[in-house]
């Protein structure tokens, strides 16, 4: 019981006040609320987590923060008379009911209406009525109301909840064309027939059921054809894989074309199918179509050491170990070191080395190993200039065990910020850029993408607090700008492989995302480089994964549930090919793209996977032939192989996974 009161009250201040949720009676109601007692008993230990979790009749309990800025947006007065909109465990209903004098809520599923009941009964919460109802007709007996809230998205505002706010009262909904694809919307009634309607930004919410709202059952918009149809269509255009060693790319090749850049995606972190096929492709590249380099979702000094072992350099003795933060699973893994070594043989047979293939990193995690790399740099080539990066860096030294506790320290107000020092150091830096280069150019272009590095990632450790779209859009941003400056360096022939997740190799102005106003390298790539970028997702159905449980966990071999009913996912397990390609941006059948069409639900499994709360942890709404030029799938798949911990016998310490 002490640990949940803690974690309440760290909840609270981290995920509540943290965010900017400044209303003092409000936090203090959120302190005060066991949301243990909201959540089925399994899930107590969980329940101060920053996410939303299930609960009975396949519903889910808010994130803390969405409950707390639901209810802040509408202002509510200890005078006030409150209508909820979607009891659910009864959480929101009983932190409201701590701010106004009468609550009045309406459940529509009658399991929860009947839980919600009971909870506020043993609970004590004796100004809260419940009513089992379709909540878009609200309920009028007890209008008008100061306060609306309503916890699920309908395709409009409902009619009756607007006739039913007092004139000066407020009303905040998720609205959407698409269900779980809404902007919140607040509304002030002004007068006897006259709204202020105000967008408070993108937001997720399960679909509002009623006569007002959707009807039972919706998921999805109508869609042109029934799902057997569209997954018998796949199978007649899919090209199976039969083995991923031996199948036959040169369709997929001609389809490439003379792109630019492929960007090769994968559903999840941990898919050994996933790692081989890109390795595959990325193979047949380089060989067959002058591929210079690859770019993967690591970081930068990370790969730098990858880099310089394929390319057969002088490793230098760094007292690092690499890929070693969390998580170390994603390219510390004997599918990633296959391809390593394919790579280091390759150069091996090339003469020039100016054709060698090179490996980078695209990622801005590794603050303080960048900081370290650029100042051993300037020892090497300008002592006096290393003196004044350490002075500029002397700002961050506190925090390099945890480059995330300065995001909470300076967000806290506790500790000022360090933009200044590493932008100054950037600056010094570039202010060089032609004597350093013409010393040394390898090492120049390398000691001056960490200080890009070290500049970005201080940005973003501020910025990932408020779980905003900008620091999404400050990391893929980031990755593109690496990204552009490789083909800079590599000259204007260059062609580029990235390797990332779908999330960022997918054009996320075809997801949810984009209606989050998120961008991601994929579309950024189309933007630049138009059909010279082509777009490549991967997708799988069941088997099992290599993913941790919690930011930091031990990785866990999980089993990866079948994927849902509404899915892409499910159509193209209905297509009874196991593994196959489908190409999507201009197929041999036009209609494979237009029966794909339609918004469905994609699958997405980070480094994390929570398969209890998969659909809303692990799924998002897309347009799959828009999002994609290709898709892979692999319908049962296993988990990547990690590396020992040790090195095996016979292999130095200077090998780049090592130290």
């Amino acid at each position: 019981m002490d640990n949940l009161i803690k974690a309440r009250l760290q909840m609270v201040r981290d995920q509540i006040a943290g965010r900017g949720i400044s209303n003092s009676a409000l936090l203090e109601a959120m302190s005060k609320v066991q949301r243990e007692f909201f959540v089925p008993p399994h899930l107590a230990e969980f329940a101060y987590l920053d996410t939303p979790l299930p609960i009975e009749s396949g519903q889910t309990i808010s994130q803390p923060y969405i409950v707390a800025l639901m209810i802040e947006v509408v202002a509510p007065r200890p005078s006030d008379r409150a209508l909820e909109i979607g009891t659910g465990s009864g959480y929101g209903a009983a932190v409201l009911s701590q701010l106004v004098a009468e609550v009045y809520t309406v459940e529509r599923d009658e399991r929860l209406f009947e839980l919600a009941r009971e909870r506020f009964k043993e609970l004590g919460y004796t100004n809260i009525q419940v009513l089992h109802g379709d909540g878009t007709l609200g309920w009028p007996e007890h209008a008008p109301y100061d306060v609306i809230v309503v916890t699920a998205g309908g395709p409009q505002i409902p009619k009756p909840l607007l006739e039913q706010l007092a004139i000066g009262a407020r009303l905040v909904i998720p609205v959407g064309e698409i269900p779980r694809l809404q902007r919140l919307v607040r509304v002030t009634r002004v007068g006897e027939d006259r709204y202020d309607e105000e967008n408070l930004g993108p937001v997720q919410f399960v679909p509002l059921i009623g006569a007002q709202g959707w009807e039972p059952g919706v998921a999805l918009p109508e869609r042109p054809s029934p799902p057997e149809t569209i997954a018998k269509l796949i199978r007649e255009n899919a090209e199976p894989i039969d083995d991923i060693d031996e199948v036959d790319l040169g369709p997929l090749l001609d389809r490439i074309a003379n792109a630019k850049v492929v960007l090769l995606g994968e559903a999840t972190h941990g898919t050994s199918e996933f790692y081989r096929m890109r390795a595959r492709i990325t193979k047949e590249l380089i060989l067959r179509k002058g591929f210079n380099f690859v770019a993967v979702e690591a970081d930068w000094p990370d790969a730098a050491r990858i880099n310089q072992y394929i390319r057969h350099a002088p490793v230098r003795p760094d007292q690092w170990k690499a890929f070693a933060r969390f998580p170390t699973w994603m390219w510390r893994n004997q599918e990633a070191l296959e391809l390593v070594e394919w790579l280091r043989a390759h150069n091996a047979e090339v003469n020039d080395p100016d054709r060698y293939a090179s490996f980078y990193g695209l990622d801005l995690y590794s603050l303080f190993t960048s900081i370290n790399a650029v100042i051993a740099y300037l020892n090497r080539i300008d002592p006096a200039m290393a003196e004044t990066a350490r002075q500029r860096y002397a700002c961050l030294t506190p925090w390099q065990q945890d480059p995330a506790a300065y995001g909470r320290a300076v967000l806290s107000g506790s500790y000022v910020d360090c933009e200044e020092e590493v932008v100054k150091m950037l600056g010094d830096m570039l202010q060089h850029r032609m004597e350093y280069s013409e010393r040394d150019g390898d090492r120049f272009f390398d000691a001056l993408e960490n200080a890009r590095l070290a500049a970005d990632a201080e940005r973003y450790y501020r910025l990932m607090y408020y779980g905003s779209v900008d620091s999404w859009n400050l990391r893929d941003q980031h990755m593109f700008d690496t990204l552009e400056r490789l083909f800079d360096f590599h000259g204007s022939g260059s062609k580029g492989i990235v390797w990332a997740h779908n999330s960022h190799v997918g054009d996320a102005a075809f997801t949810e995302m984009g209606a989050r106003g998120e961008f991601n390298v994929g579309q950024l790539c189309r933007t630049r480089f138009a059909d010279s970028a082509f777009l490549l997702g991967f997708g799988t159905d069941h088997g099992t994964v290599a993913a941790a449980s919690d930011w930091d966990g031990p990785m866990e071999f999980k089993e990866i549930v079948p994927t849902h009913e509404a899915s892409y996912e499910r159509l193209c397990h209905d297509s009874r090919v196991e593994a196959f390609m489908l190409h999507l941006r201009d197929p041999r059948r036009p209609e494979v793209r237009v029966e794909l069409m339609p918004v469905r639900l994609e699958r997405a499994i980070g480094v994390i996977y929570r398969p209890e709360s998969e659909l809303m942890s692990h799924y998002f709404q897309a347009c799959l032939p828009r999002q994609f030029d290709e898709y892979v799938w692999f319908d049962e798949t296993r988990a990547v192989t990690p590396l020992p911990a040790v090195a095996a016998p016979g292999v130095p310490e200077t090998y780049p996974f090592g130290v």
